[in-house]
């Protein structure tokens, strides 16, 4: 048997979509006290492949620690909202979620997990930490 030529299943666009979407502003309120932890649960967020279309399930955790600002959640829901309808990969997601919630809150650190539902029997959890771990020589590359 011949050998098939095979497209590449994903593509450089694949890996990049959802990544320049507008999504709207988070707020912040002033924080009143020092050095205490906020966690929130997002135990029903959905997003949707870029590749294939189909919807993606997960609960997403957001841990931080305020420093002169608090996420306002209000704001934060209607952020979360846009992924619904949004093709974009699962560790996208969870960079995403993190970079926008240093840049409205600049908390001391930030921990974003999301864990994604089983699709065709492989579930996937991915977490983000803010500072960013400094990368070794091969990750730099």
């Amino acid at each position: 048997m011949g050998e098939m030529s095979r497209a590449p299943a994903y593509t450089p666009e694949h890996a990049k979509s959802g990544l320049d979407f507008a999504f709207p502003d988070i707020e912040t309120w002033p924080n009143q006290f020092p050095a205490y932890e906020i966690e929130i649960d997002i135990p029903e967020f959905t997003s949707v492949c870029p590749k294939t279309g189909l919807p993606d399930f997960g609960v997403l955790t957001l841990r931080y620690m305020p420093r002169k600002r608090c996420l306002e959640l209000k704001s934060l829901k209607e952020y979360l909202t846009c992924y619904r309808n949004l093709g974009i990969f699962q560790e996208n997601i969870v960079n995403r979620v993190l970079e926008d919630v240093v840049s409205a809150a600049d908390p001391e650190w930030a921990l974003v997990r999301g864990v994604f539902r089983p699709r065709g029997g492989i579930g996937t959890t991915v977490e983000a930490r803010w500072p960013r771990p400094i990368a070794g020589p091969k990750e730099r590359e």
